[in-house]
């Protein structure tokens, strides 16, 4: 069963990739898409949803193969977050019949699910926190709601390559340039981790942690950063010393990661300049140059307008419950709870400022890219870096 389930997983990710060309197809086809006759599109938003069934068959063999939600770590978060998202644009697809959606929508899901797949894979039994079917209520609908707000960041980014003017550096495009690099960085990240993981790199600590107990880190890539006290073990003489070591707080070997991907995401960028001699955005905008601004600014309104409520159920009012059940108290300023609440402020000041002040067409778009900022900042950064009680959701 979790053979098969890796299997439909490999699957999605390879279709949702040929779905892209399709799309990309798409947009070099004369044809008006909205007459039905754009057989590129067609078969596009065909291989997206098969790929999509495909995923949701991972997702369900799984849950059979676990006995609970697919939801509990890093891994099986991610990989259904890029499933929704896909199912995201599906429906969205099928309102307004817009190819240039698929073609920048299927690329996220698919640094999603390949972020997703660097992390530990196997099936473990869930910490007593978790023995709750609270688990499957709050993460899956926190995780619908966020795929649907990244369809926002999705229009609102083809928003901003199409109408920023590349013609001339400016502060427009260093922001939208950095909005790329990020974008970068996750391919960076799968490809450094790929490469220490064929290399079979293995560097062992002992460490003490917030607690004051010792304990002992496995890192798969050479330690930048090194864990409280830490010290290599006799087996790991020899491998790469850090250059500082962090506190208790910090989870230095995911801070270590994250700064690996930032190396990798610098390499790659460079050597994307080199070859396209122009920024990224500016060697995008042929592809977006007949785009209806107006349509891409509705979708990535109503994306945020159906998404805010769903993340607000999800991430707020069903975590405040399980909250109370598991630990005796709705809030705890846990980071991630802390997170949770900035990013729901910040979509509800996003509707106030849309609809009482007007904000419409870039600033919106603006927004949007932010607001997906700050969710990739709770599910990278804060998973993966700061210690708190959701620290299992790193593992």
């Amino acid at each position: 069963m979790v053979q098969l389930s890796s299997t439909l997983l490999y699957i999605a990710f390879i279709l949702y990739l040929i779905g892209t060309f399709f799309f990309g197809g798409a947009i070099r086809d004369k044809r008006k898409e909205r007459t039905g006759k754009n057989r590129w599109s067609q078969l596009g938003i065909t291989t997206a949803i098969i790929g999509f069934l495909s995923q949701l068959g991972y997702f369900i063999t799984r849950w059979i193969a676990a006995g609970h939600a697919p939801v509990s770590n890093l891994f099986e978060f991610t990989t259904f977050f890029g499933m929704m998202l896909v199912a995201a644009f599906i429906i969205i697809y099928f309102i307004y019949k817009i190819s240039i959606l698929g073609l920048f929508a299927l690329p996220v899901a698919l640094l999603v699910i390949a972020y997703a797949s660097m992390f530990p894979r196997e099936i473990t039994p869930l910490i007593p926190a978790l023995q709750s079917d609270w688990l499957q209520i709050h993460v899956t609908t926190a995780a619908t709601g966020e795929a649907i707000l990244a369809v926002s960041f999705v229009a609102g980014l083809i928003y901003l390559i199409r109408v920023v003017d590349q013609s001339k550096p400016s502060k427009r495009t260093f922001w939208l340039e950095v909005v790329m690099f990020c974008l970068i960085t996750t391919l960076g990240f799968v490809l450094v981790s790929t490469s220490f993981g064929l290399a079979d790199y293995e560097a062992k600590f002992t460490w003490i942690d917030k607690n004051k107990q010792q304990a002992e880190v496995v890192y798969d890539m050479p330690a930048l950063v090194g864990p409280h006290e830490g010290k290599l073990t006799k087996e790991s003489a020899g491998r790469f010393e850090p250059l500082v070591y962090m506190p208790a707080i910090i989870n230095a070997k995911k801070l270590n990661t994250v700064i690996w991907s930032l190396i990798g995401g610098i390499v790659l960028y460079v050597l994307f300049r080199l070859v396209l001699r122009k920024r990224i955005a500016a060697a995008l905008q042929p592809l977006v140059k007949n785009v209806s601004l107006d349509l891409t600014d509705e979708i990535s309104y109503r994306a945020v307008a159906i998404g805010f409520p769903v993340f607000t159920l999800g991430a707020l009012i069903f975590a405040m419950i399980w909250a109370q059940i598991a630990w005796t108290r709705f809030w705890g300023w846990d980071p991630k709870e802390v997170w949770a609440l900035i990013t729901w402020l910040f979509y509800a000041a996003f509707l106030h400022l849309r609809l009482s002040k007007g904000w419409h067409g870039e600033k919106s778009a603006w927004l949007a890219v932010i607001g997906f900022a700050i969710i990739m900042f709770n599910l990278v950064a804060v998973n993966l870096v700061i210690a708190g009680l959701h620290s299992y959701a790193g593992t």
